[in-house]
């Protein structure tokens, strides 16, 4: 592994405010040669399932050895744990309430720490509202420098992990049966029910009262008209042409739709 890896940050920070540019002044103080990469910081305040989501989706497509630094972490300063977590290729640098449980899904877990190692944090006595800025940013600038990754804290059971529980696609005697997992700025609903379910074979999505047809792109149908499709990311997802899914459908995360199959 390089002494320098590479850092991705994701969070709820919006960028209105200065959070984001003070977790990379951090990163900075540590080691001012480090390449950060910004995944988003656009995730709705608060929702730890639309930053599993954008986790999981982003992970692939970085080089071994990467520190991903997540903070979307309504529980700061309370009981949930700080962790890292070690994978074959990767790292993740985050708190404990199942914002990295997506990735959990398709990699296994190398080794988990809880960042109880003070020695790495900015400061002994972080602020009980911003542990991006006091504990996560540092750690990961720290473990991307080429500090171990034992050194960070107390080793944990990654069974102690917390898995968020998005609900599993369900099959029926003439389909499958799922739900939105996730809205991106488009307003395309992305569903549960990954691609390979539905590749080379004929099939369409029941919801809000509608048949939708699956197609290949956005502009196989008519503007303003409601299309699904499987988007970039391997999911079946539900859109408009030209316009937004969520608004003129009325659908929402959780909400169920079902996958009719021919």
């Amino acid at each position: 592994m390089p002494a320098n890896r590479l850092v991705t940050l994701l969070s709820d920070f919006g960028l209105s405010d200065i959070y984001v540019g003070v977790m990379k002044g951090v990163i900075t103080q540590i080691n001012p040669t480090l390449t950060v990469i910004d995944l988003s910081h656009e995730i709705p305040p608060q929702n730890i399932a639309a930053g599993r989501f954008c986790l999981m989706s982003a992970y692939p497509y970085f080089p071994n050895g990467t520190v991903h630094i997540a903070v979307v972490d309504p529980g700061v300063g309370g009981n949930r744990r700080a962790v890292a977590i070690a994978f074959a290729d990767a790292f993740l640098v985050c708190p404990d309430n199942g914002l990295f449980s997506g990735i959990l899904c398709h990699t296994p877990v190398v080794a988990a720490i809880a960042l109880t190692n003070r020695e790495y944090w900015r400061t002994p006595t972080p602020s009980t509202t911003f542990h991006g800025r006091d504990i996560f940013a540092s750690v990961g600038a720290h473990l991307a420098s080429g500090v171990p990754f034992a050194e960070l804290g107390q080793k944990i059971d990654p069974q102690t992990l917390v898995q968020l529980p998005i609900p599993e696609c369900t099959f029926t005697d003439t389909g499958i049966i799922g739900c939105i997992q996730y809205v991106d700025r488009f307003g395309n609903l992305i569903t549960n029910v990954p691609a390979h379910l539905v590749d080379g074979k004929n099939w369409f999505v029941k919801a809000a009262g509608l048949s939708i047809p699956g197609n290949k792109t956005y502009s196989d149908t008519a503007d303003g008209s409601a299309i699904a499709l499987v988007g970039s990311h391997g999911w079946v997802e539900i859109a408009v042409s030209n316009g937004n899914a969520q608004s003129q459908l009325q659908i929402k995360c959780g909400d169920a739709v079902q996958i009719g199959l021919h």
